[in-house]
């Protein structure tokens, strides 16, 4: 077996990953970096990226996340393509073993393995994946001033982010596989009460259409629940909101966990509920779910990590 001892090991590689490692490395902690099943996370499959502060003119996802792991590379990150399978984190140092056979036995942990949004998981969806179909109102609303756009939903962030879509869409259609809502009562109050919103109820989409040169979503198949019948309607943007998933199954009973599997951290801390093991990102976070909250959990989980590992070694 290789194991490898070290100070930190950080396991995911979106912006909480990626920044932790930054932070980590200019303190000489010599962080190993474990890059999990999609190096760069979400942000890969994120073509604008608009609203990442620093950067006056349009990027692209792919684009950042290469140029945070570059940077954390030019500080000293030791990297390493590969999944963790298992971790024990009863004993210190906590061992982390990888699909590749690797073991690592580090003082601190970091956890960044990211969420991943729901998807309706129809063929035409990933045709239209960054050029028109969304999981995140937050990142690409803006694309879609005075422009139709449906949400597909019934929870609360489906509901709020066809309130927030309302602010540049010019319609907001909210297609719902029911005939009432999940979300609290004063966000369905705001969601009735908002002219630009109207509700297809017992609905669900059975596809995306539109062109191919260029990528372009121009209308959605819609059926019927209860009566089996199909329309289309002409839309510019969907938005899937049926829910996000942590990828934190690996932690299962290892780590406090809510009711939905988000790692519990503890108040304006990453410190979960074993000493020692921090969790930053999506992983931690359904509220706010940006790059630019999963960078700054980052740098705070590494920065957590370096005192933990200063006052216990």
């Amino acid at each position: 077996m290789n194991k490898i001892e070290n100070n930190l090991l950080i396991i995911g590689s979106g912006p909480a990953g990626y920044t932790a490692a930054i932070y980590a490395a200019r303190a000489n902690l010599n962080p190993h970096l474990v890059s999990g099943l999609e190096p760069g996370g979400q942000l890969t499959i994120t073509t604008d990226v608009e609203n990442y502060p620093g950067f006056g003119d349009v990027i692209q996802g792919p684009w950042l996340m290469e140029e945070m792991k570059k940077q954390a590379l030019n500080v000293g990150t030791i990297f390493h393509n590969d999944i963790v399978t298992s971790v024990n984190f009863d004993d210190k140092p906590f061992l982390s073993k990888t699909e590749s056979g690797k073991e690592f036995l580090s003082k601190s942990v970091i956890i960044a393995t990211g969420a991943q949004a729901r998807w309706l998981n129809i063929d035409s969806e990933k045709n239209f994946k960054g050029f028109g179909v969304s999981a995140c109102a937050t990142c690409d609303g803006f694309f879609f001033k005075d422009q139709k756009v449906i949400v597909v939903g019934g929870g609360n962030s489906a509901v709020e982010e066809a309130l927030f879509l309302t602010k540049f869409a010019s319609k907001v259609m909210l297609v719902h596989r029911r005939d009432t809502l999940r979300a609290e009562k004063i966000l369905q109050d705001r969601l009735f009460n908002n002219k630009k919103i109207e509700v297809i109820w017992d609905t669900k989409v059975i596809e995306f259409l539109g062109d191919k040169n260029p990528q372009t979503l121009k209308q959605v198949v819609l059926e019927n629940i209860k009566n089996s019948e199909r329309s289309i309607i002409d839309v510019n943007g969907a938005f899937i909101a049926i829910g996000h998933d942590p990828a934190t199954s690996l932690f299962k009973g290892k780590l406090d966990m809510d009711d939905e599997n988000y790692i519990l951290t503890k108040n304006d801390s990453t410190e979960t509920s074993i000493k020692g093991v921090f969790a930053a990102g999506d992983v931690k976070d359904k509220v706010y779910r940006q790059a630019v909250t999963a960078a700054g959990m980052g740098c705070m989980a590494a920065l957590e990590a370096e005192k933990f590992i200063a006052e216990e070694f």
